[in-house]
């Protein structure tokens, strides 16, 4: 078995069960949590969330998804089983976020941009100029949330 799919903590150490934080997850220990969750642990920088709703599914929106995968892991980015657990960018599939339309969509966090229209050849410049340069693709640029 490779050693990304190896988990990083031993299942049979987890003695917390939902009925044991019922108040509150923040009830765990900062070492229980650490251990639990490994994400709480990570230096992740970026998150990016690839729609794979129906609207976005027809548009090929799973081929964008496994091109940010591949362009993330090659660049050593990404974070998790497909990448590193050193990895920085965190990608998540989800349903809709709002531009069922005209998708594939993407949104990126911290920074809260929306992408649509976005093809497997998209992904390197999305990489290369917002995630690595702090430079938005504007010609598929669909919004941004307002910098407070």
């Amino acid at each position: 078995m490779d050693s990304f799919f190896r988990p990083r903590y031993n299942v049979s150490d987890m003695t917390q069960t939902p009925e044991n934080w019922k108040d509150s997850p923040r009830t765990l220990s900062p070492e229980d949590l650490a251990r639990m969750a490994p994400v709480t642990q990570a230096r992740l920088t970026r998150h990016v969330f690839v729609c794979t709703g129906a609207s976005c599914a027809v548009n090929e929106s799973q081929q964008t998804l496994e091109a940010f995968w591949e362009v993330l892991r090659d660049r050593g980015l990404l974070y998790g089983k497909r990448g590193s657990f050193e990895g920085s960018v965190m990608v998540t599939t989800c349903g809709s976020i709002g531009f069922c339309g005209i998708g594939p969509a993407v949104l990126i966090y911290p920074d809260g941009t929306w992408y649509y229209g976005v093809k497997p050849a998209d992904v390197p410049q999305i990489v290369d100029d917002h995630l690595l340069n702090n430079r938005p693709v504007k010609r598929l640029l669909g919004y941004r949330l307002p910098v407070r």
